[in-house]
């Protein structure tokens, strides 16, 4: 089971959940409307701190071609998007899309989100997430008010590629808090043994 930690604002955080064993660490940008959006320098040296077996996935939710650009210009390995943004060409990261109760699977991606929380700690409708993994033949990723508490039942209902934490291991938006990160991939571990 793979975890991405998201919504890191500091390199330390990023740090330390790659130490308890985070396989992601995702940055919001050009998100003026999130408390966890920060500048391109700081997505940078968020990016910077992790090594280079640890996903970088820049996060945002803009629906502007031109921070799509920016987005891209930070050299992130994913790219993760709410906006259902056509591209020409094939982008030189791989493209994680967020998709709602409502929407339709996309295709023209490498995985999928099923989220409706945007990192405000909102539970995803699990009986919606377990149907997206039958139908999809693209990997999932479950968020949405995960926690240390309930990931490991989330897991079991709904077998996803990953999961996906902001809120449930934060002290307030954007403020990790070590011990919860160290629990939630702990938990998450322990419940694929």
């Amino acid at each position: 089971m793979r975890i991405k930690c998201c919504g890191i604002t500091r390199p330390e955080d990023a740090r330390y959940a790659e130490a308890c064993g985070a396989d992601a660490t995702g940055v919001v940008v050009f998100s003026p409307t999130s408390k966890r959006s920060v500048t391109p320098e700081r997505a940078r040296e968020i990016f910077d701190a992790v090594g280079p077996f640890t996903t970088t996935v820049a996060v945002s939710h803009t629906t502007s071609p031109e921070d799509l650009e920016k987005m891209l210009a930070l050299n992130p390995d994913a790219i993760q998007i709410s906006h259902p943004f056509v591209f020409r060409e094939k982008p030189v990261v791989r493209v994680i899309r967020v998709i709602g109760r409502n929407d339709l699977l996309p295709t023209d991606c490498d995985a999928i989100i099923v989220d409706e929380s945007h990192g405000s700690g909102k539970n995803f409708d699990l009986s919606h997430a377990r149907e997206a993994v039958h139908r999809s033949e693209l990997p999932v990723i479950l968020a949405g008010g995960l926690t240390t508490e309930n990931v490991a039942d989330a897991i079991r209902q709904v077998h996803p590629y990953a999961v996906d934490v902001a809120s449930g291991i934060e002290t307030s938006p954007g403020i990790k808090d070590h011990k919860k990160i160290a629990a939630f991939i702990a938990a998450v571990r322990k419940s694929v043994i």
